[in-house]
């Protein structure tokens, strides 16, 4: 009997370090780009990172439009007038500037433009028949890792919840990940990016799709990121701080795009959809509630995460080590200001059930490693309320 099961692994070509972000020039001319399609947002534009990115474009002799109609969870409607805009502006190539949002949103317009088609029909896994065009993607954040996954996560308007898309055509055909870029990110939003990283490492470690190769990058992802995020909250402008973080970030994506993620992921998109809330601060409120749920599936896995985090768990039974965990994590959470409930944030008992319903067919459940019924998840929203 083999000792591994068999695993798929995607990952795109990807540049680590300050200055990553000035390659853009060169592998959009490498991708033969005539005119580029930036998607990006309002705060990265006043940041001044976009005229960056127009700057090395020039120099490269390279054309663009820009796209910045969207909001902070992209919506299906602004991925649709996006795709129009792509077409309109008769572009060759999309360039993501900006964080989770922006890259998700990029990468949809690229789909619903290949396929001609409305962004709903590919929500799943592996329903995407037609690559987007060529993707570079420039992160801003230290969180979603949306520059290196096969993840694209866009909101249903009309029924309010998060649509996961999840297919080796959305993962970008580059990454340049700069650490620079995250300098102007405000402390709120570095927070919420960062507990999102650290879901992602963590859900994808405990994942039943786990495997040796994922579990290294999700080990190291938790241990840098659970060092490095009150520094980078706390002090803004600490470069080490942000590169670790950014790092952390980076290796968490490598391993929840390969493994993909579990309970918290797919609450927080009903929740995020349904309230229209920043995804981090989602997983925020739920994190904690979900590891006391699963931590009798995988006690082994939620052991070793401990100690990545830094906590002495010698001697606990499983109980103890459910406890202790949750507790660290309640303390970041208040450390770094993100201490709201759920009913602090416009959550009802009576939303409940509407909530579980969503998140009961998001596919990122599907790997979670103990089972959840929509009652379960309604006893976690509850216990988040």
């Amino acid at each position: 009997m083999p000792l591994y099961e068999m695993r798929k692994f995607v990952a795109p070509e990807f540049i680590f370090g300050v200055g990553a972000r000035h390659r853009v020039g060169f592998y959009a001319r490498n991708m033969q780009a005539r005119r580029v399609l930036i998607v990006t947002d309002a705060g990265v534009m006043a940041a001044g990172w976009l005229q960056d990115v127009e700057q090395d474009l020039q120099e490269a002799g390279i054309e663009y439009a820009v796209f910045s109609h969207l909001t902070a969870n992209p919506k299906d409607f602004e991925v649709m007038a996006g795709a129009r805009f792509y077409d309109e502006q008769a572009c060759d190539v999309i360039v993501a500037l900006g964080g989770g949002s922006v890259i998700d949103c990029a990468k949809a317009i690229g789909i619903v433009y290949a396929n001609n088609c409305d962004v709903h029909v590919f929500e799943g896994v592996d329903n995407v028949d037609i690559p987007g065009p060529p993707l570079i993607c420039i992160p801003t954040t230290a969180g979603t890792s949306a520059d290196i996954s096969q993840f694209s996560i866009i909101v249903n308007s009309a029924e309010r919840y998060k649509m996961a898309i999840i297919s080796k055509t959305v993962v970008p055909d580059v990454a340049l990940v700069d650490a620079e870029t995250t300098l102007t990110l405000a402390p709120y939003l570095t927070a919420c990016t960062g507990i999102d990283a650290l879901t992602h490492a963590i859900e994808a470690y405990a994942s039943t799709a786990n495997s040796p190769v994922v579990d290294v990058h999700a080990l190291a992802a938790i241990e840098l990121l659970w060092r490095n995020i009150d520094t980078a909250v706390m002090s803004p402008t600490d470069l080490n701080a942000r590169e670790n973080m950014l790092l952390g970030s980076l290796q968490a994506g490598l391993a929840f795009s390969n493994a993909s993620l579990g309970a918290v992921h797919a609450m927080a998109h009903s929740l995020g959809g349904y309230l229209d809330l920043p995804h981090g601060e989602c997983n925020a409120l739920l994190l904690n509630h979900v590891i006391r749920f699963n931590i009798s599936a995988a006690p082994e896995r939620y052991q070793r995460i401990a100690v990545a985090m830094g906590l002495h768990t010698k001697g606990l039974n499983e109980r103890q080590r459910a406890s202790l965990i949750a507790d660290a994590l309640a303390e970041k959470r208040r450390v770094l200001g993100l201490t709201e409930k759920m009913s602090n944030k416009g959550v009802k008992y009576g939303d409940i059930a509407d909530l579980a319903y969503y998140a009961v067919r998001d596919a990122c459940l599907v790997t979670n490693p103990r089972y959840a019924s929509v009652d379960d998840l309604k006893v976690i929203y509850g216990e988040a309320l």
